[in-house]
């Protein structure tokens, strides 16, 4: 009986063994979903009024914030996907509504960054700003950027 009960777990014991695949991918993503969801949550509960708000005249306004950050996005996946878009300039646009869709379009199309991307895909060599990077390390920076706004 007692090997019964042992043959009937050790197929549990092998899954519970196994890596899991492309654990470098998956934690660069969940990182930068965790940021992201921040991110729009705070630009769909600012009020409107609000977007022009500025804690300072020498840096950016929330909008700006929110048009830099969607802007930002084709910069640093761009060269992922490897199709040249660029940013659409959408930091000086001033309207709620406009901002949240652009950010919103931008993050779905960073996702096609991480659409197939593996930690293999994510070693090889993207050009950044004039130098090569690896492909999940400029994921990571673009992360890290929104992060910091």
């Amino acid at each position: 009986m007692k090997k019964l009960v042992l043959l009937a777990l050790v197929p549990f014991m092998t899954v519970r063994a196994q890596a899991p695949s492309n654990p470098l991918t998956k934690a660069t993503q969940r990182i930068d979903d965790s940021i992201r969801t921040n991110v729009l949550k705070a630009a769909e509960e600012m009020p409107e009024e609000n977007y022009s708000f500025k804690p300072v005249d020498t840096v950016r306004s929330f909008g700006q914030l929110v048009g830099h950050v969607a802007d930002a996005q084709y910069e640093f996946c761009s060269p992922v996907i490897g199709d040249g878009a660029k940013s659409p300039g959408v930091e000086n646009k001033t309207t709620k509504a406009d901002l949240l869709e652009a950010l919103k379009t931008a993050y779905a199309y960073c996702d096609k960054a991480y659409d197939g991307m593996t930690d293999a895909k994510g070693a090889e060599m993207a050009h950044f700003l004039g130098r090569s990077i690896p492909k999940l390390t400029l994921l990571s920076l673009n992360t890290a950027h929104t992060d910091e706004h």
